[in-house]
């Protein structure tokens, strides 16, 4: 029966792709200022090189080029872009960053004005790229040559256009600089600068490049669809530049050899480090952040300056190994005093001269920075040690007042830092450790920012970005952009309801069209593991489900042949959250098999995990084990209702027996906790975040203690849930063109909020006096409707402001 289904299913397949564009892309983010020309075919400017150069070695260069200007006109575009990484100056000043990460198949662009830092006359464009070759961070996709590529907007543009006009030199001063740090690390080196052979003042307009040489001239630039084109494929950078802001440490907590002057750190007031002495300092941000370290110093020829970076200190003695996941606690992450320092690495060797800035190439992330000087014969001043914040240019769009319930806004303070720092030119598991976009996280991210922003770049990133992945089998890879391919079978099932989310929340339907034979890909590759008896058999790869003790590398508990309750019940959701956008505006017939498919495989869950005595579904056929994460979704895949629903997920609270969900599986047992109506709940089941709020983090951590990582935005879906669940705005229709407003106020008597929607805004606010009677305020924003369900009664809303009394 399946195997008929799935040659109708292929064909149409196959009929449906014939008629896609498939050179479909995003939309740049600065699209407007594009010449129309450049988005086809190849490019007048030529990538360039180093001339002498090996074409994938660790190297640091810089380029320039000079030219002159009769005047200084109103624009001036450029686009721009490198291989691995580049910077960008004109006269002295930065310009630009990137490219934003792709893969060769997608390599972005930047797309910059040029005309504020132009003068009249002599200018002066310098560029630094850098490529870390086999070294570079797992999350860095490379063509394996590096390239420096600057193509101008129309013919007056031309004129910079990247050729063997551009100077060029490598920068010796460079070597990668390796600490190993507890736990799995693939964020790339940092750097070693030996300053005796860094060409200080190498991007301003008077540097003396007369013995640099003429780069090495490759391949034109050429935009993805050109005809036989071997290079990477151009596309314009759908995201907009990352944030730069300046940033400063908060105090010294450890400070040995050397007395600290009053405002250091706060302002740029000089420390003097003697001749032949060693000084440790150690730097508290307050926070943790990500950013640009930058150190300015003078004089100390031959001192060595060891810059180390943590998210924390660590508790007890060294034990295991830098890859082991037993990692010892870090305890509070106030607390120093007592406690080891581990973490990554910077290394400056000072040469003696004078105004010398070292800014790290790429990011750190850090709230502590252990800094150690040693100094030879000459002393040394270290000038200032402060940060460049960088991070994805998310603005925080949300309300939120609970009177005499402080630690909820703390909650979502801490929450909106950790999805800052989980976000840069793609969303990421965590910023010091891996940098990585884990599609299974990325979900959660997603949600966040579809409710504390209006942004909708970065999610569209995202999800196109996972159809980027797909491989031939049909899947996507579990993480992407990566040089390294990794596949948690898992994770494409929730790229899926990813996109559902998207659709609900943003709408967007012609381009979610294009991702449905993605969508189709990964479920036909699905549906080759479904058996006889309306069960996936053992899905291969890496089933990822939770960080869950009881759970062997984060798996769901499984028998040899699959028989797995978790993966049934994702499977369905996923079948029928694909089935209603191919319903929309996708294929019906291709709807109805997804529908079917779900039906068959819902009406044995009962009949397999249900296990009566316990009231409880179990994980696998043999009944050998229980988990938060199968009643969870047992309750949002519609198994049980009503009542039963309700009784179920008491217990799956309850049952301290059950394998427990962490930090990341919360995110969707506080779903099936409002779904069993409980949301009343919610807030009494935050005890992991107030844990970790009791430890001092500034933001949520991967796992409870011990962890690895400080900072996993998939912990700060409490930033959904006080607004999807507590004041209970959800979108109940595409687009969320209808909005549907239950709320969930547990003990709370008065609360209110105000979140994004994509046309304006939604506001709610709450008093509930002594008898029980609700007061609600509720705005919506124009062209809007929705409802109000309060104890079981439904109200009508319309656009704009409504005041109910209900009892």
């Amino acid at each position: 029966m399946y195997r008929m289904k799935t040659r109708v299913l292929i064909f149409l397949f196959m009929l449906c792709s014939l008629s896609l564009d498939a050179q479909i892309r995003l939309e740049g983010y600065r699209q407007t200022d594009i010449n129309p020309e450049l988005l086809t075919g190849r490019w007048k400017a030529h990538w360039i090189s180093m001339p002498g150069e090996p074409a994938n070695v660790y190297g640091v260069y810089h380029m320039r080029k000079t030219f002159e200007l009769d005047e200084v006109p109103s624009r001036f575009i450029v686009h721009v872009t490198a291989d691995n990484r580049y910077k960008l100056y004109l006269n002295g000043r930065f310009v630009s960053l990137g490219p934003a990460r792709g893969d060769i198949y997608n390599w972005n662009f930047e797309t910059v004005d040029l005309a504020p830092y132009l003068i009249k006359g002599k200018n002066v464009l310098a560029a630094v790229i850098w490529n870390y070759a086999e070294q570079k961070p797992v999350a860095q996709i490379s063509f394996n040559q590096t390239g420096f590529l600057l193509q101008g907007n129309t013919e007056v543009e031309t004129v910079v256009n990247t050729d063997a006009s551009w100077l060029c030199m490598k920068n010796e001063a460079y070597a990668p600089w390796h600490k190993p740090v507890l736990g799995y690390y693939v964020a790339g080196p940092g750097e070693l600068l030996s300053a005796s052979k860094y060409p200080w003042g190498w991007e301003q307009s008077a540097y003396d490049d007369s013995k640099w040489l003429p780069a090495h001239t490759g391949i034109e630039g050429g935009v993805k669809g050109s005809r036989d084109y071997p290079g990477r494929l151009l596309v314009p950078c759908p995201i907009p530049p990352m944030d730069l802001l300046s940033e400063r440490f908060e105090a010294v907590r450890i400070s040995e050899g050397v007395k600290i002057p009053a405002g250091f750190l706060k302002t740029k007031t000089s420390l003097t480090v003697p001749a032949n002495s060693k000084v440790h300092l150690l730097l508290d941000n307050g926070k943790l952040t990500t950013g640009y370290l930058s150190l300015l110093f003078s004089r100390g020829k031959n001192a060595e300056i060891t810059i180390a970076y943590a998210e924390a200190l660590y508790e007890g003695k060294e034990q295991g190994t830098t890859k082991s996941y037993s990692l010892p606690a870090k305890g509070n992450r106030d607390e120093v005093e007592g406690k080891r320092f581990i973490g990554y690495e910077d290394k400056v060797i000072a040469d003696g001269g004078e105004g010398r800035d070292f800014t790290t190439l790429w990011w750190r992330t850090w709230r502590y920075v252990d800094l150690t000087i040693s100094t030879a014969d000459e002393p040394l001043v270290l000038e200032d040690v402060y940060g460049t914040f960088s991070a994805y240019p998310f603005r925080c769009e949300i309300a939120f007042s609970a009177p005499g319930h402080d630690e909820l806004n703390k909650m979502l303070e801490i929450g909106w830092r950790t999805a800052r720092l989980c976000a840069n030119e793609t969303y990421m598991d965590c910023p010091y450790y891996e940098q990585l976009q884990y599609f299974g996280d990325t979900r959660i991210q997603a949600m966040i920012t579809l409710y504390n922003t209006h942004d909708a770049y970065m999610v569209k990133n995202a999800i196109e970005q996972g159809r980027q992945s797909v491989v031939a089998d049909g899947i996507t890879m579990s993480r992407y952009p990566s040089s390294l391919h990794q596949f948690i079978s898992s994770f494409s099932l929730w790229w899926i309801c990813m996109g559902h989310d998207y659709w609900m929340y943003r709408g967007d339907e012609a381009y979610m069209k294009t991702l449905l034979p993605a969508y189709r890909g990964v479920l036909s590759w699905y549906e080759q593991w479904l058996k006889r008896d309306h069960s996936l058999g053992y899905v291969p790869h890496w089933f990822f489900a939770d960080w869950a003790a009881g759970f062997q590398s984060g798996e769901p508990v499984r028998e040899k042949d699959g028989n797995s309750a978790f993966q049934d019940l994702v499977y369905i959701l996923t079948l029928e959250s694909a089935a209603e956008m191919e319903r929309a505006f996708g294929i019906p017939s291709i709807a109805d098999h997804y529908t079917q498919i779900a039906s068959a495989i819902r009406g044995t869950i009962r009949e397999k995990y249900w296990d009566a005595t316990r009231g409880l579904f179990a994980d696998t056929y043999d009944h050998r084990s229980f988990s938060q994460h199968v009643n969870s979704l047992a309750i949002l895949a519609g198994i049980v209702t009503g009542e039963e629903a309700t009784r179920v997920m008491e217990r799956t609270l309850n049952d301290s027996s059950l394998i427990q969900a962490t930090i990341y599986f919360r995110y969707y047992v506080h779903q099936a906790l409002k779904v069993a109506g409980m949301g009343d709940h919610l807030l009494d089941n935050l005890q992991i975040w107030r844990d970790q709020m009791a430890l001092g983090l500034t933001t949520w951590a991967e796992m409870p203690e011990p962890t690895r990582s400080d900072c996993h935005a998939w912990g700060a879906s409490p930033n959904i849930e006080f607004f999807r669940i507590l004041l209970g705005i959800d979108s109940n229709a595409p687009g969320f063109k209808s909005i549907r407003i239950a709320p969930s106020l547990g003990d709370l008597k008065e609360v209110s909020g105000t979140m994004p929607h994509p046309v304006g805004s939604v506001t709610a606010s709450y008093k509930l006096d002594k008898k029980g009677k609700l007061t609600a305020r509720l705005i919506l924003p124009t062209g809007t409707d929705g409802v109000f369900v309060w104890k079981g009664k439904e109200y009508q809303l319309k656009s704009g402001e409504q005041v109910l009394t209900v009892e």
